[in-house]
């Protein structure tokens, strides 16, 4: 018996952002991704082909004055979205975890679906920007995501000295975690908790 597919869609708009976000937890990684910032479109893109999670989002905000709001706001709409499409989590992994290269950069990230939010960042002190994106942003958007989704994120950048490789390491290693702890488990019976309750 086949099970159903999980989608969800958010929005959220304020007074600086903007944000719809459809998204299949069962998909290909399929995305279209409209973000008014090219660095970090092509982070969420590749998110999406690394996770299988496809993702349609679209989202306006006030990149003249920076783009904290417009990364904040989209980690958080994500995770609420991921949350919703998970539903009562009955059968998934609960768990993952993954380490990606990135030329000389490698990363490490794991993930408890646990309902309890938490994020542990911890990157080498100076760690450079992208030319066109500030590494700080990536902490936030973990933050917004691991808040939302109330999952238990722990993000390690093992070491890099290139800021689009450190970026893309860790967007990467978020998405193949993800992808094991959403992943239905046909042995898993009920909710993966001794509580019975995620």
């Amino acid at each position: 018996m086949s099970q159903p597919i999980r989608r969800a869609e958010q929005s959220r708009k304020t007074t600086e952002t903007n944000v719809s976000l459809a998204l299949n937890l069962d998909g290909e990684g399929l995305s279209n991704i409209e973000t008014g910032i090219p660095f970090f479109d092509h982070m969420l893109t590749l998110f999406s082909r690394h996770s299988l999670i496809d993702l349609d989002l679209k989202v306006t905000g006030d990149v003249e004055v920076d783009y904290h709001h417009t990364v904040e706001d989209s980690g958080i709409v994500l995770g609420e979205c991921l949350r919703e499409a998970l539903g009562d989590k009955q059968g998934i992994t609960r768990y993952g975890h993954a380490y990606v290269p990135m030329d000389e950069t490698l990363s490490r990230v794991v993930v408890d679906l646990s309902n309890r939010p938490w994020l542990e960042f911890n990157a080498p002190v100076g760690s450079p920007d992208a030319q066109n994106f500030p590494f700080s942003l990536v902490e936030e958007f973990f933050r917004a995501l691991a808040s939302n989704l109330r999952a238990n994120v722990h993000v390690e950048i093992l070491y890099g000295r290139d800021g689009h490789h450190i970026a893309e390491s860790a967007f990467k290693s978020l998405a193949r975690a993800l992808r094991i702890a959403v992943t239905r488990d046909e042995r898993v019976r009920g909710i993966p908790s001794t509580k019975e309750a995620l």
